[in-house]
């Protein structure tokens, strides 16, 4: 389905059978709404579940200006307005994560609990300069020479050689991500920082990280816990994609961290 979010065709998929609270998924950087496929599937008996493709990727149009992840957080609350959704219960891997934390900040009265995956509170030094050489690469060149990196820092291993059919689903996309959307999203992660900020988050929240993520060192997304009072933080057996890697054991986690009473 499509909707036009501030000016932006935006592709989302709503699945709602069970018609319970919404719960809503964000997925990472050159990814889009399929990672989520096996876990929307898990939960939409219970909660109606939202993904949506971020700016320039997936099948949602580029935006012709720059943006930072406010703006993509501002698109989140105008694309949960458009479906008549007051709050909702959020999940964000890696620059999904960014967006989570920057609309908890944001919209705190709209946030019923929020999940940071694989993610962190602000890009460090160090990572600003990736950031700009990975859009520079993308603008020059295109997706291919960045593909094969990225997977061998997403996935593990193991998993690739185990789970060849989700490995080629998640490069297909990364392959297909159109190269100024990943680009803009590059810039719009290299000068996100709300880390001084994360302490007046006040919604039950939980964070999980890969424990061979080199991309996003898992100490980088406890520290996202560490800032927020109350926060939870798990390690799992796996690289930055988290969530797909260990997918039965993040829906175990997070249907007990959203079934717990507040």
């Amino acid at each position: 389905m499509q909707v036009n979010i501030n000016g932006i065709e935006t592709r989302y998929v709503l699945s709602n059978e069970g018609g319970g609270p919404w719960l809503t998924f964000i997925h990472q950087l050159g990814g889009d709404l399929s990672v989520w496929d096996q876990l929307a599937g898990y939960f939409r008996d219970d909660y109606t579940v939202l993904r949506y493709d971020l700016r320039g990727h997936g099948e949602t149009a580029v935006s012709s200006e720059p943006f930072t992840i406010a703006d993509l957080s501002r698109d989140l609350a105008a694309l949960l307005d458009a479906l008549d959704a007051p709050r909702t219960h959020l999940v964000g891997m890696s620059m999904g994560g960014m967006v989570a934390q920057q609309f908890a900040l944001d919209y705190p009265s709209r946030v019923d609990t929020l999940t940071v995956a694989d993610s962190t509170g602000g890009t460090p030094p160090e990572g600003r300069a990736l950031f700009d050489q990975r859009a520079a690469v993308a603008r020059q060149d295109g997706m291919a020479p960045l593909v094969s990196a990225t997977l061998s820092r997403w996935l593990t291993p193991g998993f690739q050689a185990a789970h060849p059919e989700a490995v080629e689903q998640i490069s297909e996309v990364l392959s297909h991500t159109l190269p100024e959307g990943y680009a803009k999203a590059c810039e719009a992660l290299r000068d996100f920082d709300v880390r001084s900020k994360l302490g007046a988050i006040r919604c039950p929240t939980l964070t999980v990280a890969g424990r061979h993520d080199t991309g996003t060192p898992p100490a980088a997304t406890q520290a996202v816990a560490d800032a927020i009072e109350g926060a939870q933080f798990e390690l799992l057996d796996a690289a930055h994609l988290a969530p797909v890697e260990q997918a039965h054991r993040f829906a175990a986690l997070l249907e007990t961290f959203l079934e717990r009473p507040v």
